[in-house]
């Protein structure tokens, strides 16, 4: 009998939790304790597993994706488009966010228990400079960075190691590239086991928040969610088809090649837990493996356009909620200060409200909001996950095009991969 496809396994487990959950949300006798005990550490070993090995693969991959190609200056010139790449349709994705919220006003109209309008109040924070920013990228312990799953740091050391593997002579660098190379291949092979985990911890997931929220918690707040995946959609289709378009590719073919990594981002709402794996399919689509070893994992960190998408609808929404108005200037500082807080999150669940966070302290807008956001944010999540590993999956494609690297292609687009 042929396996089941790992996408069908996901989705049935997805389906499943959600069952469960509404089960036990409408008996609540128990609620709490089959959601704390059962449903949510299924989950939370999925994503913890998943944590476990994406900042080994990322500094293995960005060591090779440096050091395999022998050349610094390439290497340099090859990392200053992509930062400009990231940092110019993050900069669109929050535009984006920021229109859509003004255009629909997601915030005004819905009333919420607590909530006391024009009656918050405003503590300015200060702003954090350039080389601040810096100095808390640079790790004091590389070990304690991993351990912490700080992705930047990590990032800086790995180039920092690429870079000093280059300037060696072949055969002194030859050896440590060779182990790098093979406990890259073992993290990858250690990937495929625990996907086939994936299903169990999906449906972990969404029994536990459906269990603990359900439905109708979400009635208040249906607006904002329908604001924020209108957003998702249209930068999907709109921007990134448009991007898609002028290197020759159709955004509905990508999409279509890689649909197994699109649902499982969806179900998991945890990006790094379809890395490796896109990785993996970019090489088979033909993406050389230096431009997929370094762009991918840079894209992690500075590349999430479903986040910063989010980051303009959600902080619209808090003003509007609370009823301050936000002049065109304040949202362009917004805009700058969203681009500079959202670089360097780790692609796990929730990291995104911590970025709210820091946005809205930095703007001065009230922090209460935060708490009615996270009461839903993972309805939320999934989408703005979804759109942040397509994001990352054209990216390496965008480089390619721009270093006229031709593509190799070693399936068809439509090609099936199971785990």
């Amino acid at each position: 009998m042929k396996r089941i496809p790992l996408v069908w396994q996901i989705v049935a487990g997805l389906l499943l939790g959600v069952l469960v959950g509404w089960y036990f949300n409408t008996h609540p006798e128990n609620q709490v304790w089959v959601s704390t005990e059962i449903l949510k550490p299924l989950g939370d070993i999925f994503i913890k597993m998943m944590k476990m090995v994406v900042v080994p693969i990322v500094f293995c991959c960005m060591i090779l994706g440096i050091a395999g190609g022998g050349d610094n200056k390439s290497f340099g010139r090859m990392g200053a488009k992509s930062l400009i790449y990231f940092f110019a349709i993050t900069s669109l994705a929050i535009v984006l966010g920021l229109c859509f919220a003004n255009l629909f006003e997601p915030g005004k109209g819905t009333e919420i228990t607590g909530i006391a309008h024009n009656a918050a109040a405003v503590h300015m924070e200060p702003s954090k400079g350039a080389l601040i920013i810096l100095q808390n990228i640079v790790p004091d312990n590389v070990i304690v960075a991993m351990s912490e799953a700080k992705l930047l740091s990590v990032l800086f050391f790995a180039v920092l190691l690429g870079m000093a593997l280059n300037t060696l002579p072949r055969e002194k660098s030859a050896p440590v590239i060779a182990v790098v190379q093979g406990f890259s291949d073992a993290m990858f092979k250690v990937v495929s086991f625990v996907m086939a985990y994936a299903p169990i911890g999906v449906f972990g997931m969404i029994g536990a928040t459906v269990a603990t929220f359900g439905f109708a918690s979400l009635l208040p707040l249906l607006k904002l969610i329908g604001v924020v995946y209108l957003a998702l959609i249209t930068f999907a289709l709109v921007m990134l088809g448009g991007i898609c378009y002028l290197i020759g590719e159709n955004v509905f073919k990508l999409i279509k090649y890689f649909r197994d990594e699109l649902i499982l981002a969806f179900s998991s709402a945890a990006s790094a837990a379809v890395m490796p794996q896109l990785m993996t399919k970019l090489e088979a689509y033909g993406v050389p493996r230096r431009i997929v070893s370094f762009v991918v994992p840079v894209g992690y960190a500075f590349n999430l356009d479903g986040a910063s998408i989010f980051l303009g609808v959600a902080t619209i929404f808090i003003a509007q909620l609370y009823g301050i108005d936000l002049s065109l200037t304040q949202q362009i500082l917004l805009v700058v200060t969203m681009v500079l807080t959202s670089k360097g999150a780790a692609g796990v669940p929730g990291f995104a409200i911590i970025i709210l966070s820091a946005t809205l302290a930095s703007a001065g807008l009230p922090l209460e909001g935060v708490a009615l956001i996270a009461g839903i944010f993972r309805i939320i999540d999934s989408g703005t996950t979804t759109l942040n590993v397509l994001g990352n999956a054209i990216a390496p494609l965008v480089i390619a095009k721009w270093e006229k690297a031709p593509l190799e292609r070693k399936r068809s687009v439509g090609g099936e991969q199971n785990a």
